[in-house]
C-alpha cells in the first residue's frame, strides 16, 4: 500500500472539494453528517497511512492492492455524496409528485443506511489501530474517534426529534445500525479472502454499496409481507420501481447467493462422498473435479429456475418467469431493441478478435490497449442511451449477470470452461488484476451502468445518465491517450499522469456534452444545467482521475454523477 502521510495531499484535496460542493447544496440537516464523515475518515486515513510503515501494524494482516493508497478518505464520502445529491435532485419535484415524499423519505433513509456503513468501517478499521497504537498516530485516533462518536450522536438525535422517539424510531435505527454490522462483516471478508485485490476504500466503497443493495432488496421484500404492510410499519418502499429494475435485482440477488449455495451443496456432497469407497488419487481428483463442476451448474439452475421468478413475484407481482418475460420485451414491438441488439454483437464481436490478437503480437502498451476498450463502450452504449433508454437498463443487468457467473466458473475452475475462460480473460489484465479475481471488466461495466441505472425514474438532468460513459469513455481514454504521447508536465513527483493529458479529458468531455446537448434537445430533452455548472464536475471528475491512484473506473463516474444532479 502506497503510504501519503502528508496531511494535503492532490487526492484528499480533490475529494474535499467533490464533497464540499455536494454539502454546500444540501439542507444543513444532511450536510452536517457528510461533513462529519469527511473528517473522521480523514482522521483514519491519516492514522493508517502512518502506521503503514510500522511492522507490527495490525493492518498488515490485511494485504491491499499493491501500488494504491490508502483511499479511506474517498471511499468513504463517495456514496453517501451519490445518495445526498440524489436527493437534493429528487427534492426539486417535491412540490408537484404525490409519490414525491414517500420516495425522498425512503431515498433519505438509504442515505443514513450507507453513512452508518462507512462511519462504522471507519470503527472498525479504529479499533485495530487502537490494539497497538504509537504517539504517532495516537493524536490521529482520538480525533477520528471523535468524529465517529460526534456522527453516531447527531445520527440517533436526528432520529429521535424526527420521529419523536418511541418503539418506531428505535426499531428504525436498529435497522440502520444493523448495515453498519453487515458492512463491518462484509469488508472483513473481503479483505481477508480475496488479498491484494484492494485497497481500503475500494473495499469500503464494494462493502457499503453491496450492503445498501441487498438493504433494498431486503426493505422491498419485506414490505410485501404482512406484518410490514400496516401504516405502522418502519419501512416503506416506494410503488414506483419499474419491472426492468425488479427483474435486474431478482437475477443479482440469486447470482450473490450462488456461492453459498454452491459451497454448501459442495460440503454435503464432499461428507457423502468420505462415507463412501475409497479409489485411486488420480481418479480420486478427476471425479472430484467433475462432481464439483456438476454440484455448480445445478446449483446455478436451482437459482435460476426456483428462487429469481419467487422474489419476482413476491415483490413485483410477475406471474411469468423472468426469462420469459424478457424475451416477451425483447420481441414484442421491438424492431429497433432488436437492431440495437444486432449492432452490440457485431460491435462486441469485431472489437474482442481485433483486441485479443493485438495483445498476443503487438507491443501496444497494455495501458493504451483497454482505454480502446472505453471508446469501444462509448460506441455500444450512447446510441442505446438517447434511443432505448430502459432497455439498455436491462442490457447492463443481463450483462452484469453474465460477468459474475463467468468470473465464478474462471475462479472455481468449472469444468469445462473454467481453463478456457481463464486464458482469455488473461490477456486484458493489468496491474490491478490480482490473481485471484480480475475486475477491471466489472468495473468499466458498472462505471457506465451505475449512474444510467441511478438515473431512472425521476431526473432532470439530461447528461446525468451519461456520466460514467463521458468520464470513462471519452475523459479518461483521452487524458491517457494524450497525456501517454504527448504529456510532459506531471501533477506529482511520483505519478504518470500529466498536466496535458487532464487538459485534453476536460476538453474533450466539455466538446462530447455540446454535442449531446444538440442530440437530446432533437430528442425534445432540455438542458437544465448552467454550463458553469458542468464545467466544475468535469474539472472535478478529471482532477480526481489525475491524483487518485483508486480504480478509477468505480469512482470517476459516481464523482461525476453526483456534480451533476446538484
Amino acid at each position: 500500500m502506497a503510504s501519503s502521510s502528508a496531511l494535503l495531499t492532490g487526492e484528499r484535496l480533490v475529494v474535499f472539494l467533490f464533497a464540499a460542493r455536494v454539502a454546500l447544496a444540501a439542507p444543513a440537516r444532511l450536510a452536517a453528517p457528510l461533513a462529519l464523515l469527511a473528517g473522521a475518515a480523514l482522521a483514519v486515513e491519516l492514522a493508517v497511512d502512518r502506521s503503514a510503515a510500522a511492522p507490527s501494524s495490525p493492518l498488515r494482516r490485511f494485504r491491499t492492492r499493491p501500488g494504491a493508497s490508502s483511499g479511506i478518505l474517498l471511499g468513504a464520502t463517495t456514496l453517501p455524496c451519490v445518495m445526498l445529491a440524489r436527493l437534493i435532485q429528487l427534492s426539486r419535484i417535491l412540490p408537484t409528485d404525490p409519490n414525491g415524499a414517500q420516495e425522498f423519505a425512503y431515498l433519505e433513509m438509504q442515505y443514513w443506511a450507507v453513512s452508518i456503513s462507512c462511519v462504522s468501517v471507519l470503527a472498525f478499521f479504529l479499533w485495530h489501530l487502537c490494539q497497538s497504537a504509537n504517539n504517532e498516530i495516537s493524536k490521529t485516533l482520538k480525533y477520528g474517534s471523535l468524529m465517529v462518536v460526534l456522527y453516531l450522536v447527531t445520527f440517533l438525535l436526528f432520529f429521535l426529534v424526527k420521529t419523536d422517539g418511541g418503539l418506531l424510531a428505535m426499531t428504525k435505527n436498529g435497522y440502520l445500525l444493523c448495515h453498519g454490522v453487515a458492512a463491518v462483516i462484509l469488508i472483513k471478508h473481503i479483505l481477508e479472502k480475496f488479498p491484494s485485490c484492494s485497497s481500503f476504500g475500494e473495499g469500503l466503497l464494494v462493502s457499503s454499496g453491496l450492503v445498501v443493495y441487498f438493504g433494498d432488496i431486503l426493505a422491498r421484500t419485506l414490505s410485501k409481507m404482512e406484518f410490514s404492510a400496516s401504516p405502522g410499519a418502519f419501512i416503506h418502499t416506494p410503488g414506483t420501481q419499474s419491472e426492468i429494475a425488479t427483474v435486474i435485482q431478482g437475477f443479482l440477488l440469486g447470482l450473490f447467493l450462488l456461492p453459498l449455495l454452491y459451497k454448501s451443496s459442495l460440503q454435503v456432497w464432499v461428507y457423502c462422498r468420505t462415507l463412501g469407497k475409497q479409489r485411486t488419487q488420480a481418479i480420486e481428483k478427476r471425479v472430484e473435479k467433475r462432481a464439483g463442476s456438476a454440484v455448480f451448474y445445478v446449483s446455478l439452475l436451482l437459482v435460476l429456475l426456483f428462487l429469481v421468478p419467487s422474489w419476482t413475484r413476491l415483490v413485483q407481482g410477475l406471474e411469468v418467469h423472468p426469462f420469459v418475460w424478457v424475451l416477451n420485451y425483447m420481441f414484442t414491438n421491438s424492431d429497433e431493441r432488436l437492431l440495437l441488439c444486432a449492432y452490440w454483437i457485431f460491435v462486441i464481436c469485431v472489437s474482442i478478435r481485433r483486441f485479443y490478437s493485438i495483445s498476443k503480437q503487438s507491443k501496444t502498451e497494455r495501458i493504451l490497449l483497454r482505454k480502446y476498450y472505453h471508446l469501444v463502450a462509448v460506441l455500444i452504449f450512447s446510441p442505446a442511451v438517447i434511443f432505448q433508454p430502459a432497455f439498455l437498463d436491462l442490457a447492463f443487468g443481463a450483462a452484469f449477470a453474465l460477468f459474475l457467473i463467468l468470473e465464478m466458473i474462471r475462479v472455481w475452475e468449472v469444468y469445462p470452461l473454467g481453463h478456457t475462460i481463464h486464458q482469455f480473460m488473461n490477456a486484458f489484465t493489468d496491474h490491478r488484476d490480482s490473481e485471484i479475481l480480475i475486475i477491471s471488466h466489472f468495473s468499466l461495466l458498472l462505471g457506465c451502468a451505475l449512474p444510467k441505472w441511478m438515473s431512472s425514474g425521476f431526473n432532470d438532468r439530461p447528461l446525468a445518465p451519461f456520466a460514467g460513459i463521458l468520464s470513462l469513455g471519452i475523459g479518461d481514454t483521452m487524458a491517457s491517450m494524450i497525456g501517454y504521447k504527448y504529456g510532459v508536465l506531471r501533477w506529482s513527483k511520483t505519478g504518470k499522469k500529466t498536466i496535458e493529458g487532464t487538459a485534453a479529458g476536460i476538453t474533450s468531455v466539455l466538446a462530447a456534452c455540446s454535442i449531446l446537448v444538440t442530440l437530446l434537445a432533437s430528442s425534445g430533452y432540455i438542458l437544465s444545467q448552467h454550463w458553469l455548472s458542468l464545467s466544475l464536475a468535469v474539472t472535478l471528475s478529471l482532477l480526481l482521475e489525475a491524483y487518485t491512484t483508486q480504480l478509477d473506473n468505480a469512482f470517476i463516474p459516481l464523482v461525476f454523477y453526483s456534480l451533476l444532479c446538484l
